[in-house]
């Protein structure tokens, strides 16, 4: 897609978080609290396949490439599947990037709403003066060990689950799915941290 075509699906995503946000908490319990873009639309302008986003939410723990409970509900009502997007999901209460989100740029809050400013930077292509400056390396290994040791510790609850209820009457499919995110999370950072071992 154009350049233009991908900061207006940014721009759409970015009104539907503020939209959400909105919503009775009754309907969609898992609240969205920020917004924050990735990759390539904090470079210069150019033809994109999609655009990198991360949805924050105030749950603990969110192992990497994993869903929270409640995230596809709010994914379909967000329309979320029909954008040209990879979507990470991310605990507020823990460093946003890793090593796929790379100094990663607040978009929206429910705090602070749409920050337009970015969107324009986004827009003229200037946006890499926003982006954070880069970890220290020491940071970038420990904030990856800390994510394996969460992604390895989901993967065994999630396999301990899909054994309990494998031969259980009713869909499977949400526990072997949730057990296949934990693999592909951790399979990935395992890869990022010691490429050696796959």
């Amino acid at each position: 897609m154009n350049w233009t075509r991908a900061v207006h699906h940014l721009r759409t995503v970015a009104a539907t978080c503020a939209d959400m946000a909105t919503r009775p908490a009754s309907i969609f319990p898992l609240r969205v609290g920020g917004l924050w873009v990735a990759g390539d639309l904090l470079g210069g302008q150019r033809e994109l396949d999609e655009i990198t986003v991360a949805l924050t939410v105030d749950i603990d723990e969110v192992p990497w490439l994993t869903e929270p409970n409640g995230a596809r509900h709010w994914a379909a009502a967000a329309r979320l599947p029909q954008t040209p997007a990879a979507v990470y999901w991310r605990s507020a209460h823990a460093p946003v990037w890793n090593h796929v989100l790379e100094r990663p740029v607040l978009v929206w809050s429910a705090e602070d709403g749409v920050r337009e400013d970015v969107l324009d930077a986004i827009a003229d292509g200037s946006a890499r003066a926003l982006r954070p400056a880069a970890p220290p390396a020491a940071e970038v290994t420990a904030r990856l060990a800390d994510e394996l040791a969460l992604s390895l510790r989901a993967l065994r609850e999630r396999t301990a689950e899909y054994e309990r209820r494998r031969w259980k009457p009713g869909k499977v499919e949400p526990v072997s799915d949730a057990l296949w995110q934990a693999s592909a999370g951790y399979l990935d950072l395992l890869g990022a941290t010691d490429p050696h071992r796959l």
